[in-house]
């Protein structure tokens, strides 16, 4: 039966599809993102329309189900494998995001090397070719003689491939090169990403094949193309961090055979991506000296405690409004931060620029870092260091309280045991720690009170 087209508006945000073009998408509510394609009719191809022809669906009390154990792969890396659960799950899909030279591509052909696979692996770029993958394997030092290499961005002929050479572990670098024949819309739109991802789903998991897709970000930080692909995967990773900045954070936003609260440190280097097992030892290592406008904090990465510096400088302003930068912290918690110590502290920063910068290119957005950056304000704007021996963390509420934190006990011992001898916590959280170490812990109710016992 011959193919028939037919002309669809899609919007670019989410997928929502529409028989005319629309302002607004009634989904999601984004503004001018409907954009028209064309798209063949699935029912007369071989594509999702062949799925009509399934057998049917036994209805099965949960309770009879079987649940099997999932066999999973160590990666080789152990902040990988805390991220995913345990290792790689056998037939799952992952999705590896991130935006461009963040360190992708060479997490993933490090995997390669270091996986234990009972089958060959297959790359499958659509980006680079060959020379260059091999340039960058040389690079790195990855000798796994079970690697595949194919330079193809057609679906029927990757699934050729994998029919071929009966792969273990499939990479497709990057979902949006790949395209469909079945479609008529280019590389990259979201009826491509979407039929394609959906070919490689049931590819994956009617033959047990481990799969991992790397896709681009956009702006926003999202994964480019329908948000349905996010729900088709089974775990859905990003790759966070400042290009000019060494560290990366592995964050997992969504997994169904582990926590979506872990989170792998990573350090680019010139051999690759070097996995960081003690991230506070390393995000202080170069604190000297005690300059003001300088506070430890302890804050949470998924589960695991971190001790990471802050610095801030405050300085009179040169023009008629002050400036306020952040770099690492959300710019309106700056600002909330600034008038809670102008109005409840009685500090007159509204004619001072205010600098904040979290040192390593960390991204801190958790409440419990706000007691540290509030205290690197006051001590920079003062000129008055605080203690090298002290850790702060407390959430700071628009009132001057200072409010309690999420495991502040974990936050404690990481304290102790990097040498810190003080540790600033809410008040209200002291009853939570039972912890007996060789730290004083302190408690405060106020952010008044909070510069007393910091700044002295």
């Amino acid at each position: 039966m011959a193919k028939v087209a037919k002309t669809v508006f899609v919007c670019n945000s989410c997928g929502n599809e529409s028989s005319k073009w629309l302002g607004k998408c009634p989904a999601c509510g984004a503004w001018n993102s409907f954009f028209e394609e064309k798209v063949v009719d699935a029912k007369t191809t071989s594509g999702l329309g062949a799925r009509t022809t399934a057998t049917k669906a036994e209805i099965l009390k949960l309770n009879n189900v079987e649940c099997n154990n999932f066999e999973r792969y160590k990666t080789g890396y152990e902040e990988l494998d805390r991220v995913l659960g345990g290792g790689l799950v056998q037939g799952s899909l992952v999705l590896l995001g991130g935006e461009p030279g963040i360190g992708k591509s060479t997490l993933i052909l490090q995997l390669c090397d270091k996986v234990k696979l009972d089958g060959p692996i297959l790359y499958v770029s659509g980006e680079e070719s060959g020379s260059q993958i091999k340039m960058r394997a040389d690079r790195l030092n990855v000798e796994n003689d079970n690697i595949f290499f194919l330079g193809e961005t057609s679906m029927t002929l990757i699934d050729e491939a994998i029919e071929k050479i009966k792969p273990a572990l499939v990479i497709i670098d990057s979902i949006q090169t790949i395209y469909s024949d079945d479609i008529t819309a280019a590389p990259g739109s979201v009826s491509q990403v979407r039929e394609v991802t959906s070919k490689i789903m049931m590819t994956c998991k009617k033959k047990n094949i481990t799969t991992i897709i790397i896709g681009h970000v956009t702006k926003d930080g999202n994964i480019a193309g329908p948000r349905v692909l996010e729900h088709m995967v089974d775990a859905v990773l990003y790759i966070e961090g400042e290009r000019f900045f060494s560290y990366r954070v592995l964050r997992g936003a969504k997994n169904r055979f582990g926590s979506t609260n872990e989170v792998g440190i990573f350090e680019m280097r010139e051999e690759g991506m070097c996995e960081i097992k003690d991230p506070s030892d390393i995000m202080i290592s170069e604190r000297e000296g005690n300059p003001s406008g300088s506070v430890i904090i302890a804050t949470l990465e998924g589960t695991r405690t971190m001790l990471i510096e802050v610095q801030a400088l405050v300085t009179p302003t040169a023009y008629g409004l002050a400036r306020r930068t952040g770099i690492g912290v959300e710019f309106n918690r700056l600002v909330l931060l600034l008038a809670v110590l102008e109005k409840r502290a009685g500090l007159p920063l509204s004619n001072q620029d205010a600098y904040v910068n979290v040192v390593s290119g960390i991204k801190l957005d958790e409440p419990a870092a706000d007691l540290g950056l509030a205290l690197a304000l006051v001590s920079s704007y003062k000129n008055m260091p605080i203690s090298k021996e002290l850790v702060a963390v407390g959430e700071v509420g628009l009132t001057g309280e200072i409010r309690s934190v999420s495991q502040i006990e974990k936050r404690v011992k990481e304290a102790d045991r990097m040498g810190f001898t003080k540790i600033l916590v809410p008040y209200s959280t002291l009853k939570q720690i039972k912890f007996k170490g060789n730290i004083e812990v302190i408690g405060v109710k106020t952010i008044r009170e909070a510069i007393e016992r910091a700044i002295q």
